[in-house]
Protein backbone atom coordinates (compact mmCIF):
# COMPACT_ATOMS: atom_id res chain seq x y z
CA UNK A 1 0.00 0.00 0.00
CA UNK A 2 1.22 3.65 -0.94
CA UNK A 3 1.00 6.07 1.57
CA UNK A 4 1.37 9.68 1.84
CA UNK A 5 4.12 11.04 3.24
CA UNK A 6 3.60 14.08 5.62
CA UNK A 7 5.54 16.94 6.05
CA UNK A 8 5.22 19.96 8.20
CA UNK A 9 2.36 22.30 7.56
CA UNK A 10 3.08 25.17 9.54
CA UNK A 11 4.29 27.41 7.36
CA UNK A 12 3.12 31.22 9.31
CA UNK A 13 3.61 32.12 12.87
CA UNK A 14 1.10 31.38 14.94
CA UNK A 15 -0.68 33.39 17.66
CA UNK A 16 1.14 34.08 20.03
CA UNK A 17 0.47 31.60 23.52
CA UNK A 18 -0.73 32.33 26.31
CA UNK A 19 2.20 32.81 28.76
CA UNK A 20 0.48 33.08 32.21
CA UNK A 21 -1.89 31.75 34.67
CA UNK A 22 -3.36 34.35 37.03
CA UNK A 23 -4.23 32.14 40.10
CA UNK A 24 -1.22 30.23 40.93
CA UNK A 25 -0.99 29.98 44.45
CA UNK A 26 2.28 31.93 46.43
CA UNK A 27 3.09 28.30 47.67
CA UNK A 28 2.65 26.14 44.31
CA UNK A 29 6.42 26.70 42.69
CA UNK A 30 7.78 25.16 46.40
CA UNK A 31 5.95 22.63 46.40
CA UNK A 32 6.50 21.91 42.31
CA UNK A 33 10.15 21.49 42.97
CA UNK A 34 9.78 19.37 45.85
CA UNK A 35 7.12 16.57 43.72
CA UNK A 36 10.08 16.72 41.22
CA UNK A 37 12.44 15.84 43.85
CA UNK A 38 10.11 12.93 45.19
CA UNK A 39 9.77 11.80 41.39
CA UNK A 40 13.46 11.82 41.05
CA UNK A 41 14.71 10.58 44.59
CA UNK A 42 11.68 8.71 45.83
CA UNK A 43 13.16 10.81 49.35
CA UNK A 44 10.64 12.80 51.66
CA UNK A 45 10.34 16.28 51.42
CA UNK A 46 9.20 18.82 54.37
CA UNK A 47 5.94 18.52 52.49
CA UNK A 48 6.00 15.39 51.20
CA UNK A 49 6.03 11.99 53.13
CA UNK A 50 5.92 8.20 51.63
CA UNK A 51 3.46 5.78 53.17
CA UNK A 52 3.50 1.92 52.11
CA UNK A 53 -0.22 1.76 51.75
CA UNK A 54 -1.29 5.52 50.89
CA UNK A 55 1.87 6.22 48.31
CA UNK A 56 3.11 10.24 48.52
CA UNK A 57 0.99 12.24 50.93
CA UNK A 58 1.47 16.26 51.21
CA UNK A 59 1.70 17.37 55.14
CA UNK A 60 2.19 20.31 56.74
CA UNK A 61 0.40 23.95 55.70
CA UNK A 62 -0.60 24.15 52.18
CA UNK A 63 -3.11 26.19 50.29
CA UNK A 64 -6.11 25.04 49.10
CA UNK A 65 -5.26 25.14 45.38
CA UNK A 66 -2.06 23.66 46.34
CA UNK A 67 -3.87 20.63 47.60
CA UNK A 68 -5.82 20.36 44.64
CA UNK A 69 -3.27 20.72 42.06
CA UNK A 70 -1.23 18.26 44.27
CA UNK A 71 -3.80 15.58 44.23
CA UNK A 72 -4.29 16.03 40.34
CA UNK A 73 -0.28 14.54 39.99
CA UNK A 74 -0.03 12.24 43.08
CA UNK A 75 -1.11 9.47 40.70
CA UNK A 76 2.08 10.05 38.83
CA UNK A 77 4.29 10.53 41.51
CA UNK A 78 2.85 6.79 42.94
CA UNK A 79 3.02 5.23 39.67
CA UNK A 80 6.70 5.40 40.51
CA UNK A 81 6.74 3.25 43.29
CA UNK A 82 4.78 0.25 41.91
CA UNK A 83 6.59 -3.25 41.97
CA UNK A 84 8.35 -4.55 38.66
CA UNK A 85 8.30 -2.79 35.49
CA UNK A 86 4.51 -2.78 34.34
CA UNK A 87 3.93 0.71 32.68
CA UNK A 88 1.76 3.57 33.02
CA UNK A 89 0.29 5.80 30.77
CA UNK A 90 -1.61 8.71 31.30
CA UNK A 91 -3.40 10.85 28.81
CA UNK A 92 -4.49 14.80 28.02
CA UNK A 93 -7.18 16.08 25.63
CA UNK A 94 -8.28 19.25 25.27
CA UNK A 95 -11.46 20.13 23.44
CA UNK A 96 -14.43 21.97 23.23
CA UNK A 97 -17.92 21.72 24.55
CA UNK A 98 -19.17 20.35 21.37
CA UNK A 99 -16.14 17.57 21.53
CA UNK A 100 -14.16 19.08 18.76
CA UNK A 101 -9.96 19.48 19.41
CA UNK A 102 -9.74 22.38 16.43
CA UNK A 103 -11.52 23.65 13.28
CA UNK A 104 -12.24 21.77 10.23
CA UNK A 105 -9.14 23.54 9.00
CA UNK A 106 -7.16 22.09 11.91
CA UNK A 107 -6.30 25.82 13.74
CA UNK A 108 -6.36 24.82 17.56
CA UNK A 109 -4.86 27.97 18.56
CA UNK A 110 -5.72 28.10 21.38
CA UNK A 111 -8.59 25.79 22.18
CA UNK A 112 -7.59 25.81 25.96
CA UNK A 113 -6.44 28.58 27.93
CA UNK A 114 -3.28 29.27 29.60
CA UNK A 115 -3.60 26.88 33.13
CA UNK A 116 -3.91 23.81 30.77
CA UNK A 117 -0.86 24.69 28.61
CA UNK A 118 1.16 25.03 32.11
CA UNK A 119 -0.37 21.41 33.09
CA UNK A 120 0.89 19.82 29.95
CA UNK A 121 4.49 20.79 30.86
CA UNK A 122 3.64 19.40 34.32
CA UNK A 123 3.00 16.21 32.61
CA UNK A 124 5.92 16.06 30.20
CA UNK A 125 8.33 16.84 33.63
CA UNK A 126 6.51 13.86 35.89
CA UNK A 127 6.48 11.33 33.12
CA UNK A 128 9.59 9.17 31.05
CA UNK A 129 8.14 10.06 27.63
CA UNK A 130 5.70 12.58 25.98
CA UNK A 131 3.86 10.87 22.94
CA UNK A 132 2.23 12.52 19.78
CA UNK A 133 0.58 11.11 16.66
CA UNK A 134 1.93 11.46 13.11
CA UNK A 135 -0.27 13.95 12.99
CA UNK A 136 0.28 16.15 15.06
CA UNK A 137 3.39 15.98 14.57
CA UNK A 138 2.82 17.36 10.59
CA UNK A 139 -0.12 20.35 11.61
CA UNK A 140 1.48 21.88 14.77
CA UNK A 141 5.41 20.51 14.43
CA UNK A 142 5.09 20.58 18.43
CA UNK A 143 8.41 20.90 20.46
CA UNK A 144 7.11 18.48 23.01
CA UNK A 145 9.42 20.40 26.16
CA UNK A 146 8.83 21.82 29.27
CA UNK A 147 10.00 24.83 28.75
CA UNK A 148 7.39 26.59 30.88
CA UNK A 149 8.09 24.91 34.01
CA UNK A 150 10.91 23.71 35.78
CA UNK A 151 11.45 19.59 35.71
CA UNK A 152 13.16 17.52 33.53
CA UNK A 153 12.96 16.66 29.80
CA UNK A 154 10.80 13.79 28.38
CA UNK A 155 11.80 11.63 25.82
CA UNK A 156 9.72 12.41 22.68
CA UNK A 157 7.79 9.69 21.16
CA UNK A 158 6.31 10.09 17.66
CA UNK A 159 4.04 7.54 17.26
CA UNK A 160 4.03 7.02 13.07
CA UNK A 161 3.32 2.68 12.24
CA UNK A 162 3.69 3.27 8.76
CA UNK A 163 6.27 5.94 8.21
CA UNK A 164 4.81 8.92 7.26
CA UNK A 165 6.33 12.05 8.37
CA UNK A 166 9.67 12.95 6.13
CA UNK A 167 12.22 13.55 8.95
CA UNK A 168 11.72 17.74 8.81
CA UNK A 169 10.06 17.84 11.82
CA UNK A 170 11.88 19.59 14.91
CA UNK A 171 11.32 17.30 17.08
CA UNK A 172 13.77 15.16 15.03
CA UNK A 173 16.35 17.58 14.22
CA UNK A 174 16.64 20.58 17.29
CA UNK A 175 18.46 18.59 19.38
CA UNK A 176 16.29 19.35 22.96
CA UNK A 177 16.31 16.16 24.54
CA UNK A 178 15.86 12.37 22.96
CA UNK A 179 13.24 11.90 20.19
CA UNK A 180 11.89 8.28 19.33
CA UNK A 181 10.27 7.41 15.70
CA UNK A 182 8.19 4.22 16.68
CA UNK A 183 6.94 2.62 13.56
CA UNK A 184 6.09 -1.24 12.71
CA UNK A 185 9.39 -2.92 11.85
CA UNK A 186 8.54 -3.36 8.48
CA UNK A 187 8.68 0.78 7.45
CA UNK A 188 11.44 0.98 10.26
CA UNK A 189 14.20 1.53 7.27
CA UNK A 190 11.88 4.22 5.72
CA UNK A 191 11.85 5.90 8.59
CA UNK A 192 16.07 5.77 9.63
CA UNK A 193 16.55 7.07 5.95
CA UNK A 194 14.73 10.25 6.26
CA UNK A 195 16.26 10.67 9.46
CA UNK A 196 19.04 13.66 9.47
CA UNK A 197 22.24 12.27 9.46
CA UNK A 198 23.75 14.74 12.24
CA UNK A 199 21.73 16.21 15.00
CA UNK A 200 23.31 17.54 18.58
CA UNK A 201 20.43 14.88 20.13
CA UNK A 202 20.10 12.25 17.62
CA UNK A 203 16.91 10.94 16.95
CA UNK A 204 16.13 7.08 16.74
CA UNK A 205 14.18 5.13 15.34
CA UNK A 206 12.16 2.00 17.20
CA UNK A 207 11.24 -0.78 15.44
CA UNK A 208 7.97 -2.65 17.13
CA UNK A 209 6.99 -6.12 15.48
CA UNK A 210 3.34 -6.28 14.38
CA UNK A 211 2.37 -3.24 15.85
CA UNK A 212 0.35 -3.01 12.72
CA UNK A 213 -1.55 -6.18 11.55
CA UNK A 214 -0.84 -5.82 7.82
CA UNK A 215 -0.62 -3.14 5.36
CA UNK A 216 -3.90 -3.12 4.94
CA UNK A 217 -4.79 -2.24 8.56
CA UNK A 218 -6.76 0.77 9.33
CA UNK A 219 -4.62 1.05 12.70
CA UNK A 220 -1.81 -0.40 15.17
CA UNK A 221 -1.86 -1.98 18.42
CA UNK A 222 -1.04 0.88 21.31
CA UNK A 223 -0.58 -1.91 23.49
CA UNK A 224 2.97 -3.06 21.88
CA UNK A 225 4.44 0.60 21.26
CA UNK A 226 3.82 0.79 25.25
CA UNK A 227 5.54 -2.38 25.99
CA UNK A 228 8.32 -1.40 23.55
CA UNK A 229 8.78 1.42 25.23
CA UNK A 230 8.48 0.14 28.71
CA UNK A 231 11.49 -1.84 27.47
CA UNK A 232 13.90 0.53 26.81
CA UNK A 233 13.15 2.13 30.20
CA UNK A 234 10.12 4.51 29.19
CA UNK A 235 7.53 3.28 31.77
CA UNK A 236 5.61 6.15 32.83
CA UNK A 237 4.32 7.45 29.46
CA UNK A 238 2.08 10.59 28.54
CA UNK A 239 -0.36 10.40 25.49
CA UNK A 240 -0.57 14.27 24.55
CA UNK A 241 -2.30 13.98 21.62
CA UNK A 242 -3.94 14.31 18.84
CA UNK A 243 -7.32 13.17 19.50
CA UNK A 244 -7.10 10.25 17.25
CA UNK A 245 -4.07 8.86 19.35
CA UNK A 246 -5.49 9.65 22.45
CA UNK A 247 -9.04 7.86 21.48
CA UNK A 248 -6.80 4.53 20.23
CA UNK A 249 -5.05 4.21 23.30
CA UNK A 250 -8.47 4.66 25.28
CA UNK A 251 -10.15 2.34 23.06
CA UNK A 252 -7.58 -0.14 23.36
CA UNK A 253 -7.69 0.05 27.13
CA UNK A 254 -3.96 1.07 27.21
CA UNK A 255 -4.52 3.96 29.33
CA UNK A 256 -4.47 4.30 33.09
CA UNK A 257 -5.56 7.63 33.58
CA UNK A 258 -7.32 10.76 31.42
CA UNK A 259 -6.93 14.15 31.55
CA UNK A 260 -10.07 15.46 29.38
CA UNK A 261 -9.57 19.32 29.50
CA UNK A 262 -13.13 20.98 28.20
CA UNK A 263 -12.89 24.63 27.55
CA UNK A 264 -16.32 26.98 27.54
CA UNK A 265 -15.90 27.30 23.17
CA UNK A 266 -18.26 25.99 20.72
CA UNK A 267 -16.61 24.90 17.37
CA UNK A 268 -19.46 23.49 15.97
CA UNK A 269 -17.65 21.44 13.33
CA UNK A 270 -14.14 20.45 12.56
CA UNK A 271 -11.61 17.64 13.92
CA UNK A 272 -12.96 15.36 16.58
CA UNK A 273 -12.16 15.17 20.12
CA UNK A 274 -12.33 11.52 22.11
CA UNK A 275 -14.23 9.65 20.66
CA UNK A 276 -15.42 5.84 22.81
CA UNK A 277 -16.38 2.68 21.53
CA UNK A 278 -20.40 2.83 21.12
CA UNK A 279 -22.92 1.28 23.16
CA UNK A 280 -26.36 0.43 22.53
CA UNK A 281 -27.55 0.66 26.73
CA UNK A 282 -26.93 3.24 28.83
CA UNK A 283 -25.86 0.82 31.59
CA UNK A 284 -22.99 -0.68 29.10
CA UNK A 285 -21.40 2.59 29.18
CA UNK A 286 -18.39 3.28 31.05
CA UNK A 287 -18.57 5.58 34.20
CA UNK A 288 -14.71 5.85 35.62
CA UNK A 289 -14.08 7.66 38.98
CA UNK A 290 -14.21 11.06 38.25
CA UNK A 291 -12.92 14.29 39.89
CA UNK A 292 -12.87 17.74 38.08
CA UNK A 293 -10.70 20.87 38.32
CA UNK A 294 -10.98 24.43 37.15
CA UNK A 295 -8.50 24.86 34.75
CA UNK A 296 -8.77 29.02 34.49
CA UNK A 297 -12.23 28.77 32.37
CA UNK A 298 -11.36 24.87 31.23
CA UNK A 299 -12.59 21.71 33.25
CA UNK A 300 -10.19 19.05 33.64
CA UNK A 301 -12.00 15.59 34.54
CA UNK A 302 -9.55 13.35 35.78
CA UNK A 303 -10.96 10.03 34.92
CA UNK A 304 -9.57 7.01 36.75
CA UNK A 305 -9.49 4.36 33.78
CA UNK A 306 -7.77 1.70 35.96
CA UNK A 307 -8.59 2.23 40.12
Amino acid sequence: MMVAMLSPTQTVPAPAAPTSATDIPADWPGLWLQMLQARASAEPTPQLTLGADLGWTLTGPCSARSVDLFALYKPLLDARLAPGLSPWVVAQLGQSLDGFVATATGDSYYVNGPHCLLHLHRLRALCDAVLVGAGTVAIDNPQLTTRRVPGPQPVRVVMDPDARLDGGSRVFRDGQAPTLWVCDARHAATAQARLPSAAPMAAEVLAVDGLLDDDRAPGYHPGRAVAALAGRGLRLLFVEGGGITVSRFFTAGALDRLHLVVAPVLIGQGRRGLQATAHDAMADCPRPPARTLALGDDVLWDLALRC
